[in-house]
């Protein structure tokens, strides 16, 4: 099995992808062990003192006035991880979980927070048993770190509360941690707050929806290339000499794709046969446009993931002058901020993927298709309810673009009175990827019988590598009118698992 080293710089969104997703091993390095200890060392002089330190002998939040005795410094690590541990609403995913939990190891590694060695490695101990803390949907404002998720991930490491084992039940945590022979974790100063304080959550789900864009919009522009194919459409816009002179990398990239998928095709340049039209429409001409502005968000994104991933994001956090310091690092505006970006462009690109699929299915505009790819029309519908399928998850995605981080709302007595709601951000996010994975298939679906009923014209050798691959999937090509859910839940599963991309590369090479 892959093994994930964890040092103290910090890690990279394929290790994130590696625990969250694929259940790889965990191990921390000599460097993170030995940097624990040093801070570590630090906290434990700072809480002999009796000056009180914010984190390591006070309350939190707007109880931060109140010096705790070190009799008591141990119940109020424990008891703010109880009560912080106040999530509602369904379970989070376990793959949103583990990524949460490990981008908290990663932070405790660095040697800024001031935990315990034995703590981190039984973090790393319960990732790898495949124990996973029940998360609820509700409770983080994305500001002073993803609380309730955390807490609730801390409440495991303490043997409390329920958690979820290797085999798919939910039991209590003790139960699980001793059947592992796991020891539960006595917390001391300043650890209960380290475990609660970061954008962990937010960040691990930015990472994973990065990594399923990327394919999904790779997919995209096959999908794109098949709609202009069956449209009788010109590949003449996506001449790379035109995209050079607007000079934004997503756009050449997208038009480059879908010109690789084009090639060989009969069916491109009949727009000006039987009813001439000067121009495709915008949903055809300007998909490498659409498409491109998203790739481009994309790379911005990905910017904000690999600065966030290398950061250290805690209050307070330790120096390596020995200073502890206060700090507003825990704000999530700027994961916030592109989680939103990326909700907005990929309700774009679902939104221009629909449009080509109606006019697939317009005899008025399908320039010689059959209304609603029907068998016979009038008899048969066709793939009409495929299409308000497709309108309705559109519909949905731009509600969900509506960003959260343009919202804040106060808590903490008022000590806590601006936040970012970046988790909010990212679990819309994650609705959105899901539905534009469906929006592509349909698109998918739609254009592979468009295609396929264009007889006496041969589609590009890509084109038809596509059409086999989704065929081989399951997803039944044109005929009289059958149960349509399993054919679209197939190409929705044939998407997901990157098969159009797979089908199309060993004919187009790599797509960019």
């Amino acid at each position: 099995m892959h093994t994930v080293v964890v040092g103290t710089s910090g890690v990279t969104a394929s290790d994130v992808l590696a625990v969250a997703r694929e259940g790889a091993r965990i191990e921390l390095s000599d460097a993170a062990v030995a940097a624990l200890a040093a801070a570590r060392e630090i906290v434990d002089a700072l809480a002999a003192k009796p000056e009180p330190v914010y984190g390591v002998s006070t309350g939190f939040g707007a109880l931060a006035t109140r010096h705790i005795s070190p009799e008591l410094r141990a119940q109020l690590q424990r008891n703010i991880v109880r009560s912080h541990a106040a999530g509602m609403g369904p379970r989070v995913e376990r793959e949103v979980v583990r990524a949460l939990m490990f981008l908290r190891l990663k932070t405790v590694c660095s040697g800024h927070t001031g935990v315990r060695p034995e703590v981190a490695q039984t973090m790393a101990d319960i990732l790898n048993a495949g124990i996973t803390p029940v998360v609820h949907e509700y409770g983080s404002l994305g500001c002073s770190g993803d609380l309730a998720p955390l807490s609730h991930c801390a409440l495991t490491l303490m043997g409390e509360g329920d958690a979820e084992g290797p085999d798919g039940v939910v039991r209590p945590a003790g139960e699980l941690l001793a059947e592992a022979g796991i020891t539960p974790v006595e917390l001391r100063e300043k650890e209960g707050l380290a475990l609660l304080n970061g954008t962990d959550g937010m960040l691990g789900m930015l990472v994973m929806a990065l990594a399923d864009l990327e394919t999904l919009y790779k997919s995209a522009d096959v999908s794109a290339a098949l709609s202009l194919e069956a449209l009788l459409g010109t590949d003449k816009v996506l001449a790379p000499e035109l995209h050079a002179i607007r000079p934004h990398p997503g756009q050449s990239a997208s038009a480059a794709n879908m010109l690789a998928v084009l090639k060989g095709s009969e069916l491109t340049g009949h727009h000006q046969d039987d009813a001439p039209r000067v121009q495709d429409a915008y949903s055809v001409r300007c998909a490498p446009q659409v498409a491109g502005a998203g790739r481009d968000t994309l790379a911005h994104a990905r910017t904000v993931a690999e600065r966030e991933l290398a950061a250290a994001v805690d209050n307070p956090v330790v120096l390596p002058d020995g200073r502890v310091e206060s700090n507003g690092n825990f704000h999530g505006a700027p994961v916030a901020y592109v989680l939103d970006f990326l909700a907005i462009a990929a309700a774009d690109l679902g939104s221009i993927a629909e449009r080509r699929t109606d006019r697939l299915l317009d005899k008025n505009r399908s320039h010689g298709l059959p209304p609603f790819l029907a068998d016979d029309a009038g008899v048969d519908s066709g793939l009409m309810i495929a299409q308000y399928t497709q309108a309705a998850l559109v519909s949905e995605m731009k509600r969900l673009a509506v960003p959260a981080s343009a919202d804040s709302i106060p808590s903490s007595a008022m000590q806590e009175d601006h936040v970012s709601m970046g988790w909010s951000a990212a679990r819309k996010l994650r609705t959105s990827v899901d539905n534009l994975t469906r929006i592509v298939a349909i698109e998918l679906y739609a254009a592979t019988r468009a295609i396929e009923l264009r007889e006496g014209l041969t589609p590009a050798p890509a084109s038809r590598a596509v059409i086999d691959a989704v065929r081989a999937a399951g997803v039944q090509g044109p005929g009289p009118d059958r149960f349509l859910a399993p054919d679209l839940e197939a190409a929705d599963a044939f998407v997901r698992a990157g098969g159009v991309v797979a089908a199309v590369e060993p004919v187009t090479g790599p797509l960019a």
